[in-house]
């Protein structure tokens, strides 16, 4: 038989009850060519890519080498030529890549050039262009193959590859004689020894590592201690005050049933802390949590984020993907933003809800998902319904459960044992030793209202922690807009105060705060200086009170 007459039919052999293939008479297994993209990832990004590159180079020279063999045993071919013109053939029938007519041999002066390397494609798919050549795999497999058919090692380099955004991918074998000292470095990737070495490195990195995340866990574990007995819930999800408790209590028993909720309330209270709960507390715990923002993606790419969709679909489809909603199969989806969609993509999406089955952009077929759907919003949906803006039908589809996360202003309680906690993550994330509040820095958290609720309170407690310079936060590290912030007047104990005392605190309060400036004083309380000078004149506080 001639190379040219080689077919499928002659090589593949298919035993559907058994579960067997055989090709050229050993055992094959069909890989999907974008697991063997992921593997590739999976080894560049946890070994490096010097061990992963060993890894690969290694495997393709035994599956190669295996090739050789099998095909020796089924075919009578007397010139050596013959076999190696096999190669090629076997490489195109296997899905691995094509030859270019006339230029199949690497070991002619010519050599070999590859169209359709999966591999290339792979490492552009995962990685981008790269530097150097990265048909690893296919080098050490040809290697291992013409190494078999001529009874010595050859071995296979890479000179011009796609992966670097060539044309095509070229390739020559030699001996290691052949290649000489230029390209020693490049051959050590085939020896065993360099793969030890490689992944002994890769080991002492990751161990490295994981004794560093140790050291900042531990670390992170110590600053929580001072502010754990705050903490109701977990993911650091702070219930002091009753408002916050309901919440976390409604979270945790709506999360037993498999019911969609929508989370509502203003932008920073922690809606998403609250849908992380709901996950967590329920059956599908162990499938994944995914959140999307609707309001920051355009509505023809929402849908194929949503949905994914087929290869050619739309102009950079270059492949087939799956969506978000496949994505989370039997998990949790989070909708953030929901009331910021189209009217479209409402449509699209309440069919999904009442379905649970996915359509992928460009394609008819549906396919079916099991997803619990979550959704949040800080937009009022009720209005929207009353002017048309957001469905009806979806926004109760939606709403089986409402979970309302009042703002920080409404529930106090919770603010101080919110700042030490973040102050405490801050602390840890900066390296820097600070161990709380001062009394007055605490004073003014209470009085400001947080309009960017827990997110601002966040942001000022890493900007304090970042410029502080003692070993307490103090007023003076705040942001301008909380130092200034004026007293809240307070009932406390059943007891009214007289309303004129109120307004007498409450001056002398602000007075203070400006550091006896009655002009900047008069200013912020919005009355005159000449009333102002009444008033204190009335207390008796005239001639203390001078700054000007």
């Amino acid at each position: 038989m001639r190379v040219e007459d080689l077919q499928h039919e002659e090589l593949l052999e298919l035993d559907p009850e058994g579960g067997v293939i055989r090709f050229a008479g050993q055992r094959a297994l069909l890989l999907d060519a974008v697991a063997m993209g992921l593997l590739r990832q999976y080894l560049v990004e946890n070994f490096g890519l010097t061990a992963a590159r060993a890894v690969l180079s290694q495997f393709g020279f035994a599956h190669g080498w295996r090739m050789a063999a099998a095909v020796q045993k089924q075919f009578n071919w007397a010139e050596q030529v013959q076999w190696r013109r096999a190669g090629p053939r076997l490489y195109t029938l296997q899905g691995l890549f094509r030859t270019e007519p006339g230029c199949d041999d690497p070991l002619s002066k010519k050599g070999a050039m590859l169209l359709a390397s999966y591999e290339a494609e792979q490492h552009l798919l995962h990685f981008g262009r790269s530097d150097s050549a990265v048909c690893w795999t296919i080098c050490g497999l040809i290697s291992g193959y013409v190494s078999h058919t001529a009874g010595t090692e050859i071995y296979v380099l890479e000179d011009r590859c796609l992966g670097q955004g060539h044309a095509a991918c070229h390739l020559l074998g030699r001996t290691r004689e052949e290649w000489g000292d230029e390209h020693a470095e490049a051959l050590t990737f085939f020896d065993s020894a360099r793969l030890q070495e490689c992944l002994d490195v890769s080991l002492s990195r990751v161990t490295e590592t994981l004794k560093t995340a140790e050291k900042k866990l531990q670390a992170h574990r110590r600053a929580l201690v001072r502010v754990e007995h705050d903490i109701a819930a977990p993911l650091g999800i702070v219930a002091k005050s009753p408002k916050m408790r309901h919440v976390v209590d409604l979270a945790r028993r709506v999360a037993k049933v498999d019911a969609t909720v929508l989370i509502t309330g203003e932008s920073g209270v922690g809606k998403e802390r609250i849908a992380r709960l709901v996950h967590d507390e329920s059956t599908r715990a162990a499938g994944p949590f995914i959140a999307v923002n609707c309001g920051a993606i355009t509505e023809s790419l929402l849908e194929s984020e949503l949905f994914g969709h087929k290869r050619g679909a739309f102009t950079g489809a270059a492949s087939d993907r799956p969506g978000l909603f496949e994505a989370a199969n039997h998990g949790t989806l989070l909708l953030d933003e929901i009331g910021d969609i189209s009217a479209g993509m409402q449509v699209k999406l309440l069919r999904v809800l009442q379905e649970m089955e996915v359509r992928r952009v460009g394609e008819n077929t549906s396919r079916p998902v099991n997803v619990r759907v979550l959704a949040a919003t800080n937009r009022d949906l009720a209005r929207g319904v009353a002017e048309g803006t957001f469905r009806q039908d979806l926004y109760y589809r939606l709403k089986v459960v409402d979970l309302h996360v009042p703002p920080l202003r409404d529930r106090r309680d919770d603010i101080l044992p919110l700042a030490r906690l973040l102050l405490a993550e801050a602390v840890v994330r900066m390296a820097r030793d600070i161990s709380g509040l001062t009394p007055r820095a605490a004073d003014q958290l209470l009085r400001y209202d947080w309009p960017g609720n827990v997110r601002e309170l966040e942001n000022a407690m890493e900007r304090a922690v970042a410029l502080g310079r003692g070993s307490r936060i103090d007023a003076d590290d705040l942001p301008e807009e909380i130092r200034q912030a004026f007293p809240r007047p307070m009932v406390t104990g059943g007891t009214v105060q007289p309303l004129a005392d109120v307004e007498k605190d409450y001056i002398l309060a602000a007075l203070k705060l400006n550091d006896g400036n009655r002009t900047r004083t008069a200013e912020q309380l919005q009355i005159g200086s000449a009333t102002l000078y009444r008033k204190l004149k009335r207390y008796g506080l005239i001639h203390s009170r001078n700054k000007e």
